[in-house]
């Protein structure tokens, strides 16, 4: 009778599978991916997803495929043959008679533990197992840190109820058995030098009555069973659809229908990376900032109405498409806001751009100071800029001035780059039609009312500003007799002004002039003036 010594597991389609390097996964080889216990904590547990089948059934090709279509997220294969058990020295003596399709071939509670720690977004370290010596490998283990994706595959995972709780989707490669017994014949003959006749006695003694003993009946678990494994497109297709909507489905998303996260992809995340170091460049932050911004602006469009339009391309033939909104403008939350003007005025040829100015600081971000808006806004659909959605409150005025106005609420959409949890349940609840449209939805806010984790003063890391006592003119209070409280109050278009000295915190921002738009505390691009600090002009 032919031993298993090469291969030992029933499921031998994929015996080397845990000793590869990153042919078939995204694998990390240091712990530094992610390793911040603060970043951990905020991100999501990972989707599980358990595979099952018989031998040569077409697990490893399935797993491939979802593997190959989930390119953009960080996606690892842990095999089940993996935590196969080292045999005792009189088991290896007659190897042949060992079942290494049963249950008990494996060590379950070491998959459950490097599962369980996997979910929890801690790096683990998977054993490697020499299927030559039958052996763990002593000095060889792989190392796998916090991912999107977790794909369990082996012919047993569903056996054990405790490691099927683990899982978020369970899928049966279901394939015909005289189509897995002619894969197995191929193979072990071709690949691993077998007799036919050895092949056949060792699938009649132990993987046949295992398949029916312990791997059929685990099929009943499945919630998804692919009939005629990864020759299913269809079926595999759908599943991939189905992995992306849960992994780019935030919470909230679930709750606010009207909350839209543009799909994350390695170069957002790359470029989320960069502008939450805070040991980045000024030069690169702008930069980075600016192609996210880009990417939310591109988005929001997105959700503008539109009409449909036929052309005649330049061969005569006639395209169907879609005409642009035409009434339409922007609206700056000064002075974040501003830096995402200049990637709408690249989206948007020409289009008109207001600009609200609310005080944050000793008032909760409810005093509004400056306005000023396109005469006909209440026609127009708006979209509303502000990098960061904080606490709500700013957001929630501005939304206010806008609907007082004229503008109907289900014809603003916000955007922004970052949102805490906080911020989007106080704006949807109170404005549940207007449209949300972030890049990334963060954590929460600390007790200093901060996105955590965040990327600190967003304005004062665009624009290059500091904390310095700043000079900031407010709306001039009346006198019991009407006249102005300073005797330094000028006339401007939007009403009397006066000089008010106070220090700032970081990320405020002080406007002189506001038809004039000549800002206080460093160079605005698009603006032709700016003063400096205590009255300095530059």
């Amino acid at each position: 009778m032919a031993s298993n010594t090469s291969a030992g597991a029933g499921d031998g389609e994929d015996m080397d599978a845990s000793t590869r390097g990153s042919g078939t996964s995204l694998e990390f080889e240091d712990e530094t991916t992610n390793s911040n216990p603060r970043l951990r904590s905020a991100n999501k547990p990972p989707f599980v997803i358990g595979v099952a089948g018989g031998t040569a059934s077409g697990k490893t090709t399935v797993c491939d495929m979802i593997i190959q279509q989930l390119h953009d997220h960080r996606v690892v294969l842990v095999n089940q043959d993996s935590f196969y058990r080292g045999l005792t020295p009189e088991e290896s003596l007659n190897v042949g008679d060992y079942n290494f399709d049963h249950p008990d071939a494996f060590d379950t509670e070491q998959l459950l533990e490097c599962l369980s720690q996997l979910k929890q977004c801690h790096p683990v370290q998977i054993p490697v197992y020499d299927f030559k010596k039958h052996q763990r490998c002593r000095n060889q283990v792989r190392k796998v840190n916090a991912v999107d994706v977790i794909i369990m595959e082996g012919i047993l995972v569903f056996h054990d109820h405790r490691v099927r709780d683990l899982m978020n989707m369970k899928i049966f490669v279901d394939t015909d058995a005289d189509v897995r017994l002619a894969r197995r014949i191929r193979r072990d003959t071709l690949e691993r030098g077998r007799d036919v006749q050895g092949v056949l006695e060792q699938y009649a003694k132990f993987v046949k009555p295992s398949f029916d003993d312990f791997v059929l009946p685990s099929k009943k678990y499945a919630d998804v069973i692919i009939p005629r494994g990864g020759d299913n497109h269809v079926a595999i297709d759908l599943i991939v659809q189905h992995i992306r909507t849960k992994l780019g489905q935030h919470d909230l998303r679930k709750i606010y229908p009207n909350v839209f996260v543009i799909q994350s992809t390695f170069q957002i995340r790359g470029m989320h990376t960069l502008i939450r170091d805070r040991e980045t460049t000024k030069h690169d932050f702008v930069f980075y900032a600016d192609r996210l911004i880009r990417l939310v602006v591109e988005h929001g469009l997105g959700h503008l109405p539109f009409t449909e339009k036929q052309v005649v391309t330049p061969t005569d033939s006639t395209y169907v498409g879609v005409d642009f909104c035409k009434q339409l403008c922007g609206v700056s939350i000064i002075r974040s806001g501003e830096s995402m003007e200049n990637a709408l005025r690249a989206c948007c040829k020409g289009i008109k751009i207001g600009k609200i100015l609310i005080h944050r600081e000793g008032d909760n971000g409810k005093q509004l100071i400056y306005e000023k808006l396109p005469r006909d806004i209440a026609d127009r659909h708006v979209l509303l800029l502000d990098p960061v959605l904080a606490t709500g409150n700013s957001a929630v005025q501005a939304i206010e001035l806008l609907m007082r106005k004229g503008v109907p609420e289900s014809h603003i959409i916000f955007l922004n780059l970052v949102s805490a949890p906080e911020g989007i349940h106080v704006v949807c609840k109170r404005f549940p039609t207007l449209k949300i449209v972030t890049s990334e939805i963060d954590l929460s806010l600390n007790k200093e009312f901060r996105v955590v984790p965040g990327m600190g003063e967003f304005g004062d890391r665009y624009f290059g500003t500091d904390d310095e006592d700043l000079e900031v003119l407010l709306p001039a209070s009346k006198t019991k007799g009407g006249g102005a409280t300073e005797n330094h109050a000028e006339s401007l278009p939007n009403g009397p002004l006066k000089t008010d000295r106070r220090p700032f915190n970081k990320g405020s921002v002080k406007l002189i002039d506001p038809a004039t738009e000549i800002w206080y505390g460093g160079p605005v691009p698009g603006l032709t003036t700016w003063v400096g600090p205590a009255g300095e002009s530059g």
